[in-house]
């Protein structure tokens, strides 16, 4: 099955990456890129489910949205 976790996608598995922060006076700080992640009720296996998607996956019709 599918591993449900906050702030990753449950299609892909896209997730927070780390990056940095550079200001004009190139001070370097750490930083975090979130996915675009929504919560949406999903048809997996027969049963309704409800996991994060990225807007991604969602929008490439990866998932069967249940309404």
């Amino acid at each position: 099955g599918i591993k449900v976790m906050t702030k990753t996608c449950a299609v892909c598995g896209k997730k927070v990456v780390f990056g940095n922060t550079i200001s004009h006076a190139h001070n370097v700080s750490r930083r975090k890129f979130y996915p675009n992640l929504h919560k949406v009720k999903v048809r997996m296996d027969g049963e309704v489910k409800k996991v994060y998607v990225c807007s991604k996956c969602l929008k490439k019709g990866k998932v069967e949205r249940a309404f």
